[in-house]
């Protein structure tokens, strides 16, 4: 059963992420995506990594797609001109045939071997998760307990560095008046 999910999980990600490259709609491409986020997300839910799965539905789909799709909705589209003519010339400049062949040749050669590079590597790693039983156990509980003990300094430093951040861009981003602008000169 798990494998079945698996693959199911692994299909939905990558038909969704190829359906993301291959449609010329901005807003169906956005739309692949969230079901692309969707698979990886059940994908993290199989490996035991259920912070991650979170994390990624939270953090991706909830704010930077949603972002991404306003985004999408609220730009505006040019209008096209009504007298166009058939005889003008296209407004971008096309590559010969040859030119087309290459740059594909030279895509597909190095794209193989990053595949060839990438799986040697993960061919000759020995992982450890591997050689452990498979179970499942929540990482909830682990990630809680390590941030509030042994990683409680870096968790509140970071904390301050985006505390600090966030006050920097609300001042810059503040109307500032005329007798302040004389002030700072």
């Amino acid at each position: 059963m798990v494998q079945l999910a698996f693959y199911v999980f692994s299909v939905l990600t990558l038909g969704s992420a190829l359906a993301v490259l291959l449609t010329r709609n901005v807003l169906y491409a956005a739309f692949f995506l969230l079901l692309t986020l969707f698979g990886v997300a059940g994908l993290f839910v199989l490996a035991s990594a259920d912070f991650l799965a979170i994390a990624q539905i939270m953090i991706y789909v909830g704010g930077v797609l949603v972002l991404v799709i306003f985004g999408i909705m609220l730009t505006h589209k040019p209008e096209h001109p009504t007298d166009t003519n058939s005889q003008q010339p296209n407004q971008i400049a096309s590559q010969n045939r040859s030119g087309l062949v290459s740059g594909w040749v030279v895509a597909l050669v190095v794209s193989g071997a990053l595949f060839v590079a990438l799986y040697t590597l993960l061919a000759r790693a020995n992982f450890t998760l591997l050689s452990r039983p498979v179970g499942w156990q929540s990482t909830m509980h682990t990630i809680g307990k390590q941030l509030m003990t042994e990683y409680v300094v870096p968790f509140e430093i970071a904390a301050i560095l985006l505390l600090a951040a966030l006050v920097g861009a609300t001042y810059l981003a503040a109307p500032q008046s005329k007798s302040s602008r004389n002030a700072t000169r």
